[in-house]
Order: C-alpha cells, then sequence, then structure tokens
C-alpha cells in the first residue's frame, strides 16, 4: 500500500527522507498480522491435511506416511519459486508489483481452500485435549502410595465397544508412576463407584500423557539441528553476498535466490527417499515406512554434521582468498562453492526436518496432533532464538581472548570457527539423541477387536526400542 498509494510513498523521489508514523505503522501491523497468521495456520493446516487420511483403512494409511513428504515437498517448491521469481521481480519491476502478486496468490489459495470444504473430513472436537493430563497427574498423585497390579490388564480401561474417544492406547512399561491414576481401588466392582476422572483414568489417557512426556527429550536434542538450520538463512546468504555471484556479463544472482538451493535440495532428498528408498528398505526391514521414524531423524542430523564442516572449509577459503587481494578478494570465488552446504542441509532437511514433522504429529495424543505440529514449528523458533545467544555469548567470550568471530561484516569474522564449535556441539548432542531414541518406545494403537498395532508398525507392544540408526534391517 505503501508503494502504491501516492500519498504513502516514503519516497517522493530518489531521495528518501524519515519515514512518516504510517509507514510505521503499517509496517509493524503487516508484520504481526504476518505472524499471528503463520501461527495460526500453520500447524492447524497441516494436522489438518494429514487427517485426511484414515488410519485404520490399510491403504490410505500407507498413503498417510508419504503425506509429509509431498507436503515439505510442495512448501519448498514455493520457496523456490519465491528465491527466485519473486525475487526476481523485486529487483527489476519493483517490490509493489511483488506485493501485489503474493496478495494475489494468497487470495487465490483461500478461495480454493474453502471451494474444497465440503470434501474435507472434520475432526470432531471433543474439549481441551490439556484437561485428561492434568485428570492423569492429579489421580496418580492421589493414588502414590498404592502398588501397582502385576498384570496392567487389572488397570481401568473402557470396554472397546463403549469407546466414543477415539481409538484406544495398549499398555507401556515406561513411567510406570502414571499407570497408578488407572489403579481401580476396591477390585473391578466397585468401578462404578470411581467414575470422577479425577481420581480414575483410563489406561488410554494414562498412555496419552506419557507419549506428551516422551517427546520431552526429542524435542530438546532436537534444537541444534534447529541451530544449524539457522545459518542458512543468515549467515550462509551473509557469505554469498561478498562472492562473485555472476552467470552471464549481465544477469546477477540475487543473495536471497542462492537459497533456492536448499529447496532443490529438500525436493531432492524427498522425492529420492519416498520413490527409491522407501520401497527398497521395506523389502529389507520389512517395516512399512522401510526405517523408523526416529532413525530418519537421526540420518538428517548426520547431514547437517556434514553440511558444518564443509562450511567451515569453504569460509576457511573465501577468508584467504579476502587476506590475499583486500580488494578483490573472496569477488573472485564463484559461489557455488557454497552450493554443497546448502544441498546437503536441503538433504538433511529431506530426512530431519520431515522426520520431525512426521514424530510430532504421530507421536502425540490424536487430539492433540495440532498441538503437535506447533511444537515441531517451536524446534525452529526456539532454535533461532538459541542461535542468537549462542552468538552473543561466543562474540563476548572471544572477544575477552582477543579479537571476537563476529566482526563489523563477515570478512572481518572467523565464521569457519564458528562452524566448527556448530559441528562439535552437533556430534555431542548426536550422541545424545541416540541414547534418548533407543530407550525411546513408539505409541502402540489397539486395533479394532483387540489387536495392537504401533504407529511405527512395532512388533513388540510393551516396549518397542529404537535400532542402532546403522542397522536398517532391524525392525522398527
Amino acid at each position: 500500500m505503501s508503494r502504491v498509494i501516492p500519498s504513502w510513498k516514503p519516497c517522493a523521489s530518489s531521495l528518501c527522507h524519515k519515514p512518516r508514523k504510517v509507514h510505521e505503522v503499517i509496517f509493524f501491523l503487516a508484520i504481526y498480522l504476518i505472524s499471528i497468521g503463520t501461527g495460526g495456520h500453520k500447524p492447524a493446516l497441516e494436522s489438518f491435511g494429514a487427517d485426511q487420511f484414515d488410519d485404520d483403512h490399510p491403504e490410505e494409511r500407507i498413503k498417510k506416511m508419504s503425506f509429509f513428504n509431498w507436503w515439505s515437498c510442495g512448501l519448498c517448491s514455493g520457496i523456490l519459486t519465491a528465491a527466485t521469481l519473486i525475487v526476481y521481480v523485486q529487483d527489476h519491476l519493483g517490490w509493489e508489483t511483488a506485493d501485489i502478486i503474493l496478495t494475489c496468490i494468497m487470495a487465490s489459495t483461500i478461495v480454493i481452500f474453502y471451494i474444497g470444504r465440503p470434501f474435507y473430513r472434520f475432526r470432531i472436537p471433543s474439549g481441551s485435549p490439556l484437561t485428561p493430563m492434568l485428570q492423569v497427574f492429579v489421580a496418580a498423585i492421589t493414588k502414590r502410595k498404592l502398588s501397582l497390579p502385576s498384570n496392567p490388564d487389572q488397570l481401568y480401561e473402557v470396554p472397546e465397544s463403549a469407546n466414543n474417544q477415539g481409538r484406544l492406547l495398549c499398555h507401556t512399561t515406561g513411567l510406570r508412576f502414571l499407570d497408578k491414576a488407572a489403579i481401580i481401588e476396591g477390585g473391578q466392582g466397585s468401578v462404578d463407584k470411581q467414575k470422577n476422572p479425577w481420581k480414575l483414568t483410563t489406561v488410554t489417557k494414562v498412555e496419552e500423557t506419557k507419549l506428551i512426556l516422551k517427546t520431552i527429550p526429542i524435542w530438546l536434542t532436537s534444537l541444534t539441528f534447529g541451530i544449524c538450520q539457522a545459518q542458512v538463512s543468515t549467515f550462509f546468504i551473509k557469505q554469498s553476498a561478498t562472492m562473485n555471484r555472476h552467470i552471464t556479463n549481465r544477469f546477477v544472482i540475487p543473495p536471497a535466490s542462492v537459497y533456492s538451493l536448499n529447496a532443490i535440495g529438500v525436493i531432492i532428498s524427498v522425492i529420492i527417499y519416498d520413490k527409491v528408498l522407501v520401497p527398497l528398505l521395506k523389502r529389507a526391514t520389512g517395516n512399512e515406512r522401510g526405517i523408523n521414524i526416529l532413525q530418519r531423524i537421526g540420518i538428517g542430523m548426520t547431514f547437517t554434521f556434514a553440511t558444518m564442516v564443509i562450511a567451515a572449509l569453504v569460509e576457511r577459503k573465501r577468508l584467504n582468498l579476502h587476506l590475499k587481494d583486500p580488494i578483490k578478494g573472496s569477488q573472485s570465488m564463484s559461489v557455488f562453492w557454497l552450493a554443497p552446504q546448502f544441498l546437503i542441509i536441503g538433504f538433511g532437511d529431506g530426512f530431519s526436518l520431515v522426520g520431525l514433522q512426521e514424530y510430532f504429529y504421530d507421536q502425540v495424543p490424536d487430539s492433540m496432533r495440532s498441538i503437535g505440529i506447533g511444537l515441531y514449528l517451536s524446534v525452529l523458533g526456539v532454535a533461532h532464538f538459541l542461535s542468537s545467544f549462542l552468538i552473543i555469548i561466543v562474540d563476548q567470550v572471544t572477544e575477552k581472548r582477543g579479537k571476537s568471530w563476529f566482526g563489523k561484516d563477515v570478512n572481518s569474522s572467523r565464521l569457519d570457527y564458528f562452524y566448527w564449535l556448530l559441528a562439535v556441539i552437533t556430534v555431542l548432542n548426536f550422541f545424545a539423541y541416540v541414547v534418548v531414541a533407543q530407550r525411546y518406545s513408539y505409541k502402540n494403537v489397539q486395533k479394532r477387536g483387540g489387536v495392537a498395532i504401533a504407529d511405527c508398525d512395532e512388533s513388540d507392544s510393551k516396549q518397542a526400542h529404537m535400532p542402532s540408526l546403522v542397522n536398517f534391517t532391524s525392525s522398527c
């Protein structure tokens, strides 16, 4: 609006004056609207899309396992278009033209979404998903002095025929203290007298609470991956701005367009994984996913480590060129030297990023799936804050020891040292992740008829551990 409406234009000529108050208000209003809109639609839309597949239908269940692959592929296709076509329009036709195009695209997506409304499947709301968790904690604390029965079948669960609250979960052996919430005091005959949910909860509610608690270690060990991700859209782009971006004498790649290499890496990775690796691994492991979710995330973390190592080596070469010739410096170095680190971390995103989406959707209670996607998004959001804090800490520590690793620009900085630091942190975090993943037990859902099936196709419904990340022949 500030570019199209004449009276709102900040620049009447080539000389720009101090922005007026209306410009500041509109700018920050737009930024906050984007944040509110993203926070509202992103977790809800992704989980809503996955909810269109029926978990109890064999064919739809298989298709659902590919949903997050193609969701990410479509998302990266949008990023690829934005980083190339939209950036080109901004540079050559003006920001107002690009903004009008984006507004029209957004308006058309809203129209298409509402046209499809009669065909969508909707999950019926069943109250706050957090209340049952609180009930489990209250009931478990109230019965803390009681002893658990030797047979978990003696714990309270509603009959399958009487269940109208979604899928029933199987009992698992972890976090046994919470099982006390399902202890029936006085024997089976006294169940009707204890129907207060704050005193007696079902095994399913107990297991749903366990699921949420078990996501915490995975969430924490995923933050390092997010910190490395934060460098792609910040320092990697700043490096590209100092390098030779000429394709021809007339055509120069905008620095922001280099980010498209990351999107290309994700698209390639997802296609190869879904169409080549999964069919091969299915035959080798007998697992309907090929490999389990946590293995997929762990493989992506190894790509992240490789990215930080390569980024450190490339940055060292760029700095050496700058030291030899401060005038031309890294301008003599092609920007495509950065292609390996963009592509490799893109390959890793096809494993870790998509795996995290799948994990936080599948391994939370069915009623909390949009919250699960929110937890996935929070990994990236919190990691960006942690990246900023890490930079501040490193800056202060290195400045006290002589010279800060972060100067006024990338040429006066030592980003190669910072990348090596991230590589070390990634390795240490990876070992912690493996320990957590090996002890993890997946969600076990009771199929109709009382047969247990895990969302990860577990063969052991009581306690299924994650095998070694390099041992793909083991069952999930």
